[in-house]
């Protein structure tokens, strides 16, 4: 399965999937693009010797035009599954209907809970005790996709949102991965019975 990666920033899932799935059981990073030309992901995209490419908002009429391109550009890649790590941008409903339940994200928080910007301020001013990382395919909201994986971390004492953030890191990276891994093995689907409800064989 070829894999087309988005990020915005550092890019370390992009490193997670990088060095634990690219180029194992069959999986392949084709592509990454991103919305920022400074992003540290390009980088490590270069230094694996992926494509990688820009698509700046500034340079398109609209997003919807941007994301057409970005979209076209993956498929000349013969991209399959769509993996969001740390992209900071709302795709259009045409980019999800060309990869139609191949997009996937990962959110540090236990969705439905706290969706959209800053999850762990939200949690953290809610006062939970328990946080968490969910991977879920991407729909036409805001974090309301079908959940794919999730996992918990008791943080009683928590307070600090780039600490709880530091250790919600390696969830994140083992569930991507975890992800990425069934989905290319077909031990994902959604239930045509109920299409909030994923399926996954282990």
């Amino acid at each position: 399965m070829n894999i087309g990666v988005l990020a915005s920033g550092a890019g370390t899932n992009l490193q997670a999937l990088i060095d634990r799935v690219h180029g194992r059981g069959g999986i392949r990073i084709a592509a990454v693009a991103s919305d920022k030309p400074g992003a540290r992901a390009l980088e490590r995209a270069q230094a694996a010797g992926i494509d990688s490419a820009v698509f700046l908002r500034d340079w398109f009429a609209d997003r919807s035009a941007r994301d057409g391109a970005m979209a076209a550009w993956l498929r000349e890649r013969d991209v399959e599954l769509v993996v969001l790590a740390g992209y900071m941008q709302l795709l259009s409903l045409e980019f999800l209907a060309a990869f139609r339940d191949r997009v996937i994200n990962v959110h540090p928080s236990l969705l439905p809970a706290f969706p959209g910007l800053d999850a762990i301020g939200q949690a953290l001013d809610y006062g939970v005790k328990v946080f968490g990382v969910s991977v879920f395919f991407v729909d036409s909201g805001i974090d309301t996709g079908p959940l794919i994986l999730q996992r918990a971390l008791d943080l009683p004492d928590a307070h600090d949102p780039s600490q709880v953030l530091e250790l919600l890191h390696p969830i994140e990276h083992d569930l991507l991965v975890e992800a990425v891994r069934l989905i290319a093995r077909g031990a994902v689907s959604i239930d045509p019975g109920n299409p909030r409800q994923v399926v996954v064989s282990r």
